[in-house]
């Protein structure tokens, strides 16, 4: 007769041991413990660590090397052929075709860049949810008439439409995120419409009802929490496309007017001496391009740390 009992299993002891280590553990407890262990999104949270610190140092970096962000060292800063000087002691990552220091200007970029990802994610995120949970949980005629319209932003040509918007209006911080926000959320609506939809009809929700809750209650205080993790996933993979869209403007000479410190910017104005001054063109480049990486790779992390079926994650 074989035996049997915890002494010939094993597993036996480890199974409860990690039923207890997860027991009492909430979803976003759980994702958090995912994302830790994620090498890869926890070196790029780190890198978004040191830009937002980089950004918010701007200033820092203007008093240490001695070159406010706008000032023009045509003297020091070109060479006597008035083309921009390399990296050097004086400018560590050389000058611009005005003689300012691009390092200082990439710092002050970045503040930028981040503000117009940030609040132009968020503006998206608040609309979309809005109107996703408003079309979702209300149904009927109401559904119908936002279900179109949000068909309707989604079949827009958001790109060249906000090149024409932010001709139209001028450049400005405040139009740029607008601009942004307004032709993004329909992508946001409909996620949140979607899992609305799954769960109107669920028991909490129908426990709420009997319990005299305003639809407005049921839909911010007992359907909201429960589709938040869809949402986060989406707005950290939003974040880099933003950011890139407002570099994209810059480039065109539809962002901020100068001599406003922006990457898109700094890359336009490098066209013409991307064969002699190579530095004027990679390093406001390398910066677009490590920011957008870092948070495409952070929002893959933070996509699977909610997905304990994601393949990446099952391969770790």
């Amino acid at each position: 007769m074989s035996p049997s009992g915890p002494e010939s299993d094993p597993h036996a002891t480890t199974r409860p041991t990690a039923a207890k280590g997860i027991e009492g553990r909430t979803p976003w407890q759980l994702a958090w413990q995912r994302l830790r262990r994620d090498r890869v999104a926890m070196v790029s949270l780190v890198v978004i660590g040191l830009i937002v610190l980089m950004a918010i140092a701007a200033p820092l970096a203007a008093l240490v090397t001695g070159h406010p962000v706008n000032e023009q060292y045509r003297t020091i800063g070109l060479t006597p052929d008035g083309l921009p000087r390399g990296p050097s002691s004086e400018f560590w990552l050389g000058t611009d075709d005005l003689g300012r220091d691009i390092l200082v200007r990439i710092a002050y970029g970045a503040r930028i860049s981040l503000l117009v990802g940030v609040a132009s994610t968020i503006l998206t995120v608040v609309i979309g949810v809005v109107i996703g949970l408003a079309a979702g949980f209300l149904g009927g005629a109401v559904d119908t008439v936002l279900a179109r319209l949000i068909d309707v932003v989604l079949s827009v040509p958001f790109l060249l439409v906000a090149i024409a918007l932010v001709s139209i209006t001028g450049p400005s911080l405040i139009v740029t995120v607008l601009v942004i926000g307004f032709f993004s959320w329909a992508s946001v609506a409909r996620i949140v419409r979607g899992q609305v939809l799954s769960m109107r009809e669920r028991e909490f929700v129908e426990a709420a009802r009997s319990l005299g809750a305003s639809n407005s209650r049921i839909m911010f205080v007992d359907i909201l929490p429960n589709v938040l993790a869809p949402v986060i996933v989406y707005a950290s993979l939003l974040i880099p496309v933003v950011i890139v869209v407002e570099a994209t403007l810059s480039f065109l000479g539809l962002g901020l007017a100068p001599p406003t410190a922006d990457w898109g910017g700094m890359i336009s104005e490098a066209q013409t001496y991307y064969t002699t001054s190579w530095w004027f063109v990679v390093f406001p480049g390398a910066a677009l391009l490590i920011t957008t990486l870092a948070f495409n790779l952070l929002g893959d992390g933070i996509r699977d740390a909610f997905d304990p079926r994601s393949e990446r994650l099952m391969a770790k």
